[in-house]
């Protein structure tokens, strides 16, 4: 009886016509007023997929004339009653209609007061987008629930009523509290935990944009690894994932060299039930890491060094809005491959920045015959999913910084970076911010030289100037010597190794990649007895091999297809093995079968995404 007694107190929940925001995937006014502290205090309740309590939003009076309403974010919640945490006035509030992408706009009317502390009382619902509640039976032991949460991009209006732009940043503390057994970390230093009575406490002293508020509860053990960094998991992952992360430290060292200190004190990281829908997530001070990771020799492991360079490129700076999300992807990727050079030598980091080539023309070659606009690094998302884009950020993004890096030095643009992260750290920056800062700083007004390397072209131009810098690599260079003659005439000796040593996995993705479109049954065949590639237990190899088996319709690895497709959620994989599925008019009856299975156990975000994919089969299949 409560609920709808406080809604009759504060006004029932009205269409409102949303505003015009700052950032086009924002119904907040946050340019007038803004939260700059939040406080949670949330109760996970496992049974009905639900977190209740309340957001205690510290505000930020931009244009204090104009601020006579709050407009915040939400997606899904339920809002009860919005009061001053100082004297326990309620305010009348307002839910405007759903907007596409976007949620609904919750409308606080301030009036003439101006408080300091707002108190949101509310419920997430059950199919909120950034959370996903699992049962005990999708865990490793089987013992207890767990939930993890995934933000980014615009995910965490349906958990927390706020500002949800990367362009507004918060500092935050939480009090939440869990069923007794059940362990709760966040992306914040945890400064707590009384797990008899299941509350624990956290703190996140720096300011972070919305989509880096992070939670993950159930039964989770930890080891450290190295002074400032560990590593948590559920019991049974947990040596694993410390043998697989052992260079966690050496990574923050290498980090540190290349582009200044890290300023988050630690550098944690949790592997997630296999459903979590990214190779990772740059959640500050705990890395989010799917257990496709796993691969048991370490060789997976350049995705942790990506969300490690994240804590600069992405955590310190960041865009301002996600059309500019090349600023944080573009960059990482590029930091990512210098300290995978630091640690592993350059042939390693050559062959990934080779791949990442590979993936660049690819993706351009599709977006320009479906979007051209789309191959744009500095995108005008508005009206459109800002996961759209994505496409190019990482891949371009750092081809774009491999070029400046040449004509410059490593020694001169280095520099240029360190200088980038400590004048902008913990605020913001854009395309056109940034192209003021290069012509300034880096090129130092040299006009001809900006037309020489086609920067304009790069970040506003479509598709791919013909500038790239593309390494020599003598082991790639092999490997399709290799790949040619298995083509040619079925050659197998010298596939999966060189100078008797295995192939790194590069060396096999480059193989793979670099196969033709139709390959024989029979040389499929020949390959899969002498290299088990169907068997492998590397997800990144096999995922690439299933590519190579469902355009060929190579029926012996349907069973490992079914089977990796319904245990892991990674969108990396789940797309193209769709999207691979449903283009091979023999395998959409497949697709079908494997997609009602595995749907249930995959995160809200992936199974949007493979919802369009199935739909557009449907499409052309009728």
């Amino acid at each position: 009886m409560l609920l709808p007694l406080l809604i009759a107190l504060v006004g029932t929940p009205s269409p409102t016509t949303p505003t015009t925001s700052a950032d086009p995937h924002s119904l907040a006014n946050f340019e007038v007023v803004a939260p700059r502290h939040v406080a949670l205090d949330l109760t996970l309740d496992f049974e009905r997929h639900r977190m209740h309590g309340s957001a205690e939003l510290t505000l930020d009076y931009r244009k204090p004339a104009a601020a006579t309403v709050l407009d915040l974010d939400t997606r899904d919640l339920t809002v009860a009653l919005v009061t001053d945490v100082a004297d326990g006035h309620p305010y009348r509030f307002e839910l405007g209609p759903e907007v596409e992408f976007l949620g609904r706009r919750l409308r606080i009317h301030l009036g003439t007061r101006r408080p300091a502390r707002l108190r949101i009382a509310y419920d997430t619902a059950p199919d909120a987008s950034a959370l996903q509640w699992l049962g005990p039976a999708q865990t490793t032991s089987g013992k207890l629930p767990f939930l993890f949460s995934q933000s980014q991009a615009i995910h965490a209006r349906s958990w927390i009523p706020l500002a949800d732009s990367p362009g507004v940043r918060v500092t935050y503390d939480a009090v939440i509290r869990a069923p007794k057994g059940v362990s709760v970390v966040m992306s914040a230093e945890r400064l707590s935990a009384d797990e008899a009575k299941g509350v624990y406490r956290f703190k996140m002293p720096q300011s972070i944009p919305s989509y880096l508020i992070a939670i993950a509860a159930g039964e989770i053990a930890f080891k450290p690894i190295g002074a400032r960094t560990g590593v948590y998991a559920e019991p049974a992952v947990l040596e694993r994932a410390a043998y697989e992360f052992a260079d966690m430290e050496k990574m923050l060292e290498a980090g540190e060299r290349l582009v200044g200190p890290y300023r988050w004190e630690r550098w944690d990281a949790i592997v997630l039930p296999p459903s979590f829908p990214y190779g990772g997530m740059e959640n500050p001070r705990l890395t989010f890491a799917t257990p496709t990771l796993l691969a048991g020799d370490r060789s997976l492991t350049n995705v942790m060094a990506h969300e490690l360079a994240h804590s600069w490129s992405g955590n310190l700076v960041t865009n301002s809005t996600w059309g500019d999300i090349w600023l944080n992807e573009g960059f990482t990727t590029y930091l990512e491959n210098r300290i995978d050079g630091e640690l592993y030598g350059a042939d390693f980091a050559q062959m990934y920045q080779l791949l990442s080539q590979r993936q660049l023309r690819a993706t351009v070659e599709r977006v320009m015959r479906e979007r051209p606009k789309g191959s744009i690094l500095a995108l005008d998302l508005a009206g459109r999913d800002p996961d759209e884009g994505l496409a190019l950020a990482y891949d371009k993004g750092s081809s774009f910084l491999y070029v400046l890096e040449q004509q410059f030095g490593r020694a001169r643009f280095d520099a240029f970076l360190r200088d980038y992260f400590d004048q902008n750290a913990f605020g913001f920056t854009s395309s056109k911010s940034l192209v003021e800062r290069l012509k300034r700083d880096l090129f130092k007004g040299d006009a001809a030289l900006w037309q020489q390397l086609k920067v304009d072209e790069w970040i506003f131009g479509q598709g791919l100037p013909d500038n790239l810098v593309v390494p020599v690599s003598d082991r790639f260079a092999a490997v399709a010597r290799v790949a040619s003659d298995f083509v040619a005439s079925g050659a197998l000796e010298a596939v999966g190794s060189r100078e008797g040593k295995p192939w790194a996995t590069a060396e096999w993705l480059e193989f793979l990649g670099g196969l033709p479109r139709n390959v024989s049954r029979e040389r499929l065949v020949a390959l899969d007895q002498r290299s088990a590639v169907t068997q492998s237990g590397n997800s990144e190899i096999l995922f690439a091999w299933l590519k190579v088996c469902v355009r060929n319709s190579y029926e012996p690895a349907y069973p490992a297809l079914e089977s990796f497709l319904t245990r892991q959620g990674r969108g990396k994989y789940l797309r193209p093995l769709y999207e691979a599925l449903q283009e091979n008019p023999t395998t959409r009856e497949l697709a079908v079968k494997i997609y009602t299975k595995a749907r249930p156990g995959y995160h809200p975000i992936a199974a949007d995404a493979v919802d369009r994919i199935m739909k557009r089969g449907v499409d052309v299949a009728n």
